[in-house]
């Protein structure tokens, strides 16, 4: 609240104490103050914590899913003609027909003809493009909400946005006004600014694009500042660009000296928070493993050792393999090498390594930006697992929900359809297990037991 007075006082020019005097006036205005009957216009509303008003949500209402075939996440398995019962947000009863009873009154939802799977998790988003010259704050943030909605409704229940791209804490508003209900999208975690290596160029830059860092101090600082403001995850940039030698080797920049790494990881984990590491190869990408970052974002060079110290020491993969195997990659190889050198197959050999190494929790994090890879296509990542780093349909769905939501720390809330958790699920009319592109065709998104998208020829009636 404080720090969201701050910034309207510096738009309209208040200081922040007037600018606190003046939203308790409007919420003494609209509200009344607490415990004081509603004497405004209609129903009353629902306040967020910043004092917007918004249209309160429905009573929670008991409803029932009939799943033709239903994606068992946890196993990895497709059961046939389940029933998922929920109560409100929550879901309090998953099994076969013949094991729940569907309580008189309950809403049916009749999805007999379709396949139902867990809300598909992103843990490698960016709701906010980078702000073009000009671009006004409000305008980024229409923008951001446009994708987090075709996020949506693509499937993508819940994500992972790693850095706001110049629009300092913004994703942390965000996040709280979706999880406030004041607007749609999917469950998110949020990172924030992120943190850099300062020196020469970082001098004068925008100061809602990163932190720049120069010592162990000034980590350990930057890392406090950015829990303090909300965050969930700390992400770092242990390597910068990756240049190809006249001779064919690669050169990826070396950012911060492994002191430093080492301290804005150990203090994100001294606070509770874990770290993701935007690598691509070279000193960085090993230094990022020994340090213990919790997710290796990229790595374009992994190679065996690197992916066997990563499952000694639990930390997670997240490739982003569409982003980096786009066309434009070899645009850019092309341009820099004359033709003859190209980063792509030497990401496509690091993930199939990395898919065929035991026990290393892979994710499907998408990297989707709105520049090269819109929002709401990220289901592209789920078919280059299985086209190209050789896993199964059932074992990349995995990937997208259990594996995202354990690495998230959100197991017991979301990525398979159990007793307690989120009734997050969606819906495609084939099976993915055959045809791992229907995913790209969703037809039906539930979050929190409400209907987001129904393309289904489903209907809703009460059961007897």
């Amino acid at each position: 609240m404080r720090h969201t007075i701050k910034t309207a006082a510096r738009v309209i020019g208040l200081g922040t104490a007037a600018a606190s005097m003046a939203a308790t006036a409007v919420w003494a205005q609209a509200a009344g103050g607490p415990g004081t009957p509603w004497r405004g216009a209609g129903a009353p509303p629902c306040y967020g914590s910043d004092g917007g008003s918004y249209q309160c949500p429905p009573a929670p209402a008991r409803i029932a899913v009939r799943a033709g075939q239903l994606f068992d996440s946890r196993n990895g398995v497709m059961l046939t003609r389940q029933v998922v019962l929920l109560e409100g947000e929550r879901i309090v009863e998953v099994g076969s027909e013949a094991q729940v009873k569907i309580p008189p009154g309950t809403q049916v939802i009749d999805l007999s003809q379709a396949t139902v799977l867990p809300g598909l998790i992103d843990a490698h988003t960016h709701m906010f493009d980078r702000p073009r010259p000009g671009m006004s704050r409000e305008t980024s943030t229409l923008i951001a909400i446009q994708h987090l909605q075709s996020d949506l409704r693509a499937g993508f229940t819940a994500a992972r946005d790693l850095t706001s791209h110049g629009n300092g804490y913004g994703d942390v508003d965000i996040r709280k006004a979706i999880d406030e209900g004041r607007i749609d999208g999917p469950r998110y975690q949020v990172a924030g600014r992120g943190i850099v290596w300062g020196g020469a160029a970082s001098e004068g830059a925008d100061p809602l694009a990163s932190i720049p860092v120069r010592s162990v101090d000034e980590a350990r600082a930057a890392v406090r500042e950015h829990v303090e403001h909300g965050v969930d995850w700390i992400k770092l940039f242990p390597t910068g660009a990756y240049s190809f030698t006249p001779t064919g080797e690669v050169n990826y920049v070396l950012t911060y000296p492994m002191p430093v790494l080492q301290a804005l990881i150990d203090e994100s984990h001294r606070l509770g928070h874990k770290t993701a590491c935007h690598v691509y190869g070279g000193e960085g990408e090993k230094n990022a493993i020994i340090a213990g970052c919790d997710t290796i974002e990229h790595a374009f060079a992994l190679d065996q050792g690197q992916a066997d110290m990563m499952v000694a020491k639990g930390l997670a993969y997240d490739p982003t393999a569409v982003r980096y195997t786009e066309p434009y990659m070899d645009d850019n190889d092309a341009k820099n090498t004359g033709g003859k050198y190209r980063m792509i197959p030497i990401i496509e050999k690091a993930v199939k390594m990395a898919a065929a190494t035991k026990g290393l929790k892979i994710m499907v994090g998408s990297g989707v930006d709105g520049g090269t890879f819109p929002h709401g296509t990220q289901a592209l990542e789920f078919a280059w697992f299985v086209e190209h780093a050789g896993m199964t349909p059932a074992r990349a769905i995995q990937s997208g929900t259990i594996v995202n939501a354990e690495v998230m720390g959100w197991q017991d809330r979301i990525g398979s359809l159990e007793k307690g958790k989120y009734a997050d699920l969606v819906a495609v009319s084939g099976d993915p297990l055959r045809d791992i592109s229907e995913l790209q065709r969703i037809k039906f998104v539930m979050k929190g037991g409400k209907i987001v998208r129904n393309e289904l020829t489903a209907y809703t009636a009460s059961s007897q």
